[in-house]
């Protein structure tokens, strides 16, 4: 028996191998297959990467639901799944964001992603209509090359009034 204790050897080859590589959305081609099949495993050390990687690859990685409780600062941060501490603290002490030790960071954290991922979600709070009314009452110009008779002028760092 293989599992017996000691029995290292093996003198048959593997019985049962597997002709076709599993695929994880072959029957199961869903946003939520999809969004964890894009998913992207930064702040992380070579071999926790390896282990997220092989549980997306499977199908056995289950992201969260709610966040969790950052090991460091006590707070509920941590919104990637298999983590334990929080970006801005993994970044800080240039942890592994999985496994809290201070390994090498293969991929540093992207400030962007949280963002990027916000924006897609069909059921946040703003609207497209609501995203166009903001960007126009922040769009103003100003024309700074101009002189006009009641501004001042400024020149290395010192005020000169016009009299």
């Amino acid at each position: 028996m293989s599992s017996q204790r000691g029995n290292v050897s093996r003198t048959r080859p593997q019985k049962h191998r597997n002709v076709t590589v599993f695929k994880n959305d072959k029957f199961d081609s869903s946003s939520h297959t999809k969004k964890i099949n894009a998913k992207l495993h930064d702040g992380v050390c070579q071999h926790c990467k390896d282990v997220l990687e092989w549980r997306v690859k499977f199908s056995k990685y289950k992201p969260l639901s709610q966040p969790k409780k950052c090991v460091k600062c006590l707070q509920k941060t941590v919104k990637d799944a298999y983590h334990i501490v929080c970006r801005p603290c993994a970044c800080r002490l240039n942890l592994c964001a999985k496994c809290g030790k201070a390994e090498e960071i293969i991929l540093p954290f992207v400030e962007g992603t949280e963002k990027k991922a916000d924006e897609s979600n069909p059921h946040s709070e703003k609207t497209s209509r609501g995203d166009q009314e903001n960007a126009e009452e922040l769009n103003f110009h100003l024309d700074l090359n101009t002189s006009d008779g009641d501004s001042a002028d400024f020149t290395e760092g010192e005020l000169q009034e016009e009299d």
